[in-house]
């Protein structure tokens, strides 16, 4: 069950790894596993987002309603962030996909590339490059704690 239930929040967008990869620690999954498990299965999220976006997409073009709404949503997201997708490209994704916040994460990275028109191969290997980094650093903190990352942080005590 303990699988079920971390392959659940994994695949679950609010979740992801941040829900999953503590939820399977503190139910007596290897940590090494945990992050293969969850790793894997996030890593699935983008290829079956954007194929889900598109054939979507796909099918409601045909409205005159969703055609207009939707060329006036994507004109102006593009035109927000377009000069940043530019200077950033793919990494942009990867690190947006990396950081393990709510809002940041595989299917927003992935909705974001989609709407900007990216390939989706290359959406692909960087929606994974992030899960990776995202997984790691929420296994670390959640195996070793937030003091794993203490390295960073100054010490100003006299």
């Amino acid at each position: 069950m303990v699988y079920i239930i971390t392959a659940f929040l994994t695949l679950l967008p609010i979740s992801e790894l941040r829900g999953a990869v503590p939820y399977a620690i503190s139910n007596g999954l290897s940590p090494m596993f945990t992050w293969f498990y969850c790793v894997a299965l996030n890593a699935t999220v983008g290829p079956l987002v954007y194929i889900f976006l598109s054939t979507f997409h796909r099918f409601l073009v045909r409205f005159n309603w969703y055609k207009k709404l939707f060329e006036r949503f994507v004109e102006k997201t593009r035109h927000k962030v377009e000069h940043k997708v530019i200077k950033y490209g793919y990494l942009g994704i990867t690190l947006f996909v990396a950081i393990p916040l709510p809002i940041t994460g595989a299917y927003t990275g992935t909705l974001g590339s989609w709407i900007l028109g990216l390939e989706p191969k290359k959406t692909f290997l960087s929606v994974l490059i992030g899960v990776m980094i995202s997984g790691t650093i929420v296994l670390t903190i959640t195996y070793f704690g937030i003091e794993a990352f203490s390295f960073f942080i100054k010490d100003i005590s006299l």
